[in-house]
Parts: structure tokens; sequence; C-alpha cells
């Protein structure tokens, strides 16, 4: 975006491990924040930004920049779903996501949570986002202000996140314009939660370049006591090309991998309850420290035999059915009834049911026998049809309906 980017984090006063991951580079800006303490917070924001960094390269229009951070973060809300699946001691974890990705003049943004994106311009300090959380409906409802927001005892409840909670996320996407002499803004809500938008206002006002802002406004909110990992990411606009950047930050600057699925995975699997449903909490789980985990090449290794095999299952369950249906039509081909058609007794082969709109059976023989030659017994068993299992059943029938049995 700039030659003037930065990406700070900090794991706060209160937590024991960084739950936050950032990125800026070149085109892209990334913050997301883990959620599920010891159910892999970590994991699913460092999975969250490795998957986005392909994306930092050039686009054509800002249109496909998006188009590009939605397909890729609804891909990351699978690989979230996927790595519980095998590893089911991570249910739970999720992640917020703000990202932006600069088009010439425009830029391209996505966003689910409740992490943030501002842009000052002119002096003027503006909320892109909107946060994804029950306190957000609270104030856009008119029931709380946004100072009682701050301190409300369910303000960390979130109402949209990527992760093992829903299989079609809802992800906020736009196009904004930019300009020279802007300044981006993303954060995590460590940051929110401590500083008010005048102090944030006030530090982003600052002349000074991107990383002496970006400490500027995480070591105000450790200042302030920060609860909460803190995790900021500030680019400004300037003309020409981009310069070539890339830092990393939090969880996604550490090297992780998942460990593979213990011998009891499978029960555990069983036995636990369903993915947890919305809303959910970015602190309703204590954080303990725990041995780094994410998605290593095994993983996604055995993500693609498990999709195979069902793919293969399914194939074997259509051709059986197929083979069932084939063998079952042989044998209705097999049977012979007598029935009437055009008021003359004939020779069905097949069976006298259908199958939908399918028939199973077709005139074999047209005895020319009429029926109102038949007595009133005779015609209503022909009419009703007689069921034979043989050619030679069905003509000892016929040959017991002649017209001088009638009289």
């Amino acid at each position: 975006m700039s030659a003037d980017n930065a990406a700070v984090s900090d794991v706060g006063k209160v937590r024991s491990s960084n739950q936050d991951s950032g990125y800026a580079g070149t085109h892209l800006l990334a913050v997301a924040d883990g959620m599920g303490g010891h159910a892999g917070g970590d994991v699913a924001s460092h999975m969250a930004i490795r998957q986005l960094l392909e994306l930092d390269r050039p686009f054509d229009s800002p249109e496909e920049a998006r188009g590009a951070l939605l397909k890729t973060l609804l891909a990351t809300n699978d690989l979230l779903g996927d790595t519980v699946y095998d590893h089911p001691e991570l249910a739970g974890l999720g992640t917020t996501v703000s990202a932006i990705i600069r088009v010439g003049d425009k830029v391209a943004i996505a966003h689910i949570g409740d992490s943030r994106i501002y842009l000052l311009r002119g002096g003027e300090l503006s909320q892109v986002t909107i946060d994804h959380t029950f306190v957000q409906r609270l104030i856009d409802s008119g029931r709380i202000t946004e100072a009682e927001a701050k301190v409300h005892p369910r303000r960390s409840v979130l109402m949209r996140v990527l992760g093992d909670v829903d299989a079609n996320p809802e992800i906020d996407t736009m196009i904004v314009g930019t300009e020279p002499g802007d300044r981006w803004m993303l954060c995590s809500d460590g940051l929110t939660g401590v500083l008010t938008r005048d102090e944030i206002h006030d530090m982003m006002t600052a002349d000074a370049d991107a990383e002496d802002i970006a400490l500027a406004l995480m070591n105000g909110s450790l200042d302030g006591g920060a609860p909460d990992n803190v995790t900021v990411v500030v680019a400004n606009v300037t003309d020409g090309q981009p310069a070539q950047v890339s830092s990393l930050v939090g969880s996604a600057a550490e090297p992780i991998s998942i460990a593979e699925p213990s011998p009891r995975a499978d029960v555990v699997r069983a036995s636990r309850q369903a993915s947890r449903s919305l809303p959910v909490s970015t602190s309703d789980v204590p954080i303990h420290k725990h041995p780094p985990t994410a998605e290593s090449e095994i993983a996604r290794k055995r993500r693609f035999r498990r999709r195979a095999w069902l793919i293969g299952t399914i194939i074997v369950l259509l051709g059986a059915l197929f083979a069932a249906g084939v063998e079952g039509y042989r044998y209705t081909q097999s049977r012979f009834f007598v029935g009437s058609s055009a008021g003359t007794v004939v020779i069905f082969q097949g069976i006298p049911q259908d199958l939908g709109p399918w028939k199973l059976s077709h005139l074999y023989n047209d005895t020319g026998i009429r029926l109102d030659a038949l007595n009133t017994f005779q015609r209503a068993q022909v009419i009703a049809t007689v069921s034979t299992a043989s050619l030679e059943e069905a003509e000892a029938v016929v040959a017991r309906l002649t017209p001088a049995a009638a009289k």
C-alpha cells in the first residue's frame, strides 16, 4: 500500500498467550483476533492470516480483489472446520478478520467480527467497519450508548465469526476510494476496548511514521491496562507504486503445526457436542499456555484423503443403486400377468405396478378375446389383472377364458 506500513502486536497485561495475528504488506493489510483460548484461538488467527498472504499482490480491479478476499475467507472458514473435525480438542476455535487490499485509488475491504478498520483523512477519523457484536445491535437499536457498550457485561459477545461456528458465515465486503495522505489503521478489540475514539484520533493525527503511530496506539492500550491482546496495523497512502514490504506479527509470525490426532480422537469427536452456535464470546474460555498448533502438510493430506473417500463412497453407492435397479427391472420382466386393453384380453410382460413415470410392463400378446364375451366374474378378474410367474401360467389362465366358457 505504501512504503510506510507497520504492524505491531502485544500479549497485553492479563492474557498468557497472544491469540492475535497481524500483517502489513505491499498491497495487503490484515488483522485477525483469535477466540477459544486453549481451544485454539492462536491457531485460528494464524491460519486466517496465512491464508490471506497469497493476496498480497497486484489485482486488475478492486472488484477482483474483493472477490478474492471473500473467496479466501470462506475457504478459510472451511479449513478451520476441517481442522476441528480432525482435532476435536480444538472445538470452538474461531477468529475475527479485517483485511484491506489496495488497487490503484481504491481499496477492497472484507470484515467479520469486532476487529476494526479506521480511516484518517484530512484530520477526520472515521470507523469504516461495523462491529458484529451483541452490543453493537443494542447501539444500532438505540437501547444503549457507545459509552455504555464499553462496560456492558456482554460486550465480548460476537454475532459473526470465522471458525467452528457457521458453515456459511456472512462477511461484509466493500470498495472504498482512497487518496494520497490517507492513513489507514486496523486493530483488534484489545485496542478499542481500552482507548476512546478521541484518544485514537489524537494518536493517529500525530506527525510521525506508521511504525511510531502503531507503537503509540499499542502502548496507549498497555498503559490503560490492556486486558486483552493488542494488535495494530497502520499504513500511509502515498503516490506511485507501493514499496515491497512484509511484516507478520502475533501468532501469524510464529511457526505452528498440528499434532497427529490421538488414537481416541474419533471417540472424542463422537462424544463432543456439535460446534457451538452463535452468538459466541471472545472471553468465555480462560486463556492457558499450550503448545502452538496449526495446519500441517499431514493435515492437508488427511483432509484430501477424507474427501476422496467420501466421493468414492458416493460413487460406490450410486453404482450399487444402479445395479440394484437394473436387477430389479430384469426381475419384473420375468413376470407376466393377464389384463385388458381396448376391450380385449391381453397378456402383459412385467408387473402391473408402475414406478413413478416409468411403466414396469408392456403388452406381450393380444388374445383377441373380448371382455364382453366373458361372464361377470371372469371379466372382473381380468380387469383387476391376474398375476402369474411365467408366460406358460398366463397362457393357461387365458385358455380358461374362452368365449365358450362364458356361455
